[in-house]
């Protein structure tokens, strides 16, 4: 500023008057300056914390630290919420008397410890493990005591998901897309189809019944309703390969393709797909499963600690950063009820819902 007013100024006593008059001004300006600035770099950290939910201190889950480091693979409650099992690879067996808060092994006595256990489900006390290569276990007493059932080895397949149905009744789908049912307790079992089209790389079942089936290479996906004979296949609608696929609570079908991006349904219709979103661009890992906690609120997991959360039926998406330095992949997030839910990690590693 002083260099600019010398050269106009002819006397010393209207520079003084100028340089007084304007130095008071610029000691004015040079506040407002300052209380500009701080608004501005208040208005962009809350900018910043508006896009990641950590940032609003709303992190609803906690580390569960567990007594292996083997990847656990689904869980399951018996009637009594507070007593869970847990199942994953290495033949791993876990439970809980807490609700999920602690768990502890729980060893099968097996005649090997390579199954690779990939399904646990309950009625009640009734419970049902099955794992691969070739293996089901029955339980009456709530997981107290374990029976091996007999599979035939002829079954196509290996089991890949079992769902306890009622007392005495389940139904098992193996990675070849077997679907067999019981309806006493596991000593015979009536063929629903015979054979998938491709082997299973991920399956999801609705409480109807129904169910959708990912093929290996990602290439095209099978449709099952109930009374079908066949698994009824079907292309992707994109370019991009399939990765996972569920059924929505809002009636909605769900699908997470490569490179973090997930498609809606635009109803229950197994071909009629809703534009691409991509829900988490900078994630290269892509996205491995998504669950709904209500009809409006999702919840999406993936490679490299990815947690993220949709509030509005999938259409937008926040970050959880707050889990985001935890070193593993999170394979899997299941919701029993809106207010107990869970996310099952590599080596071991297991996030609680806490609301």
């Amino acid at each position: 500023m002083q260099f600019l007013i010398d050269p106009i100024m002819k006397n010393k006593g209207r520079a003084s008057l100028f340089q007084a008059t304007f130095g008071a001004l610029g000691q004015t300006l040079g506040q407002h300056l300052r209380q500009t600035l701080t608004l501005l770099a208040i208005l962009v950290f809350c900018s910043s914390c508006a896009r990641t939910i950590a940032a609003l201190g709303d992190n609803p889950w906690q580390v569960v630290t567990l007594p292996t480091e083997h990847t656990m693979l689904d869980l399951g409650f018996t009637g009594d919420p507070s007593h869970g099992w847990m199942v994953g690879a290495n033949a791993t067996v876990l439970e809980t008397r807490d609700g999920g808060d602690t768990w502890t092994e729980h060893p099968l006595n097996l005649d090997d410890d390579r199954y690779r256990l990939t399904s646990v489900s309950f009625q009640g006390d009734e419970g049902w493990i099955v794992g691969q290569p070739s293996l089901m276990l029955h339980t009456l007493d709530g997981g107290d005591t374990w029976s091996q059932v007999y599979l035939s080895a002829q079954l196509p397949g290996s089991p890949l998901m079992i769902t306890a149905l009622a007392p005495n009744s389940a139904e098992l789908v193996t990675d070849l897309g077997a679907i067999y049912r019981t309806q006493d307790g596991g000593d015979n079992w009536k063929g629903l189809v015979q054979y998938g089209s491709d082997t299973i790389i991920n399956l999801a079942r609705s409480p109807e019944g129904r169910y959708l089936a990912v093929a290996e290479r990602g290439s095209f996906f099978s449709s099952y309703d109930p009374g079908d004979t066949a698994w009824v296949p079907h292309n992707r609608n994109s370019s991009r390969r399939l990765q996972n696929m569920g059924f929505g609570a809002d009636g909605r079908l769900w699908i997470l393709g490569r490179g973090g991006g997930v498609q809606f349904s635009t109803g229950g219709d197994y071909d009629d797909w809703a534009d691409y979103i991509s829900a988490e661009k900078r994630n290269n890992w892509g996205l491995l499963d998504l669950a709904y906690r209500t009809p409006g609120e999702i919840w999406a997991t993936g490679g490299g600690g990815t947690l993220l959360v949709s509030t509005d039926g999938g259409d937008t998406w926040r970050k959880d950063d707050a889990v985001d330095r935890i070193p593993s992949n999170f394979y899997r997030v299941l919701f029993l009820n809106p207010d107990k839910g869970f996310v099952l990690g590599q080596r071991g590693t297991l996030l609680k819902y806490n609301g």
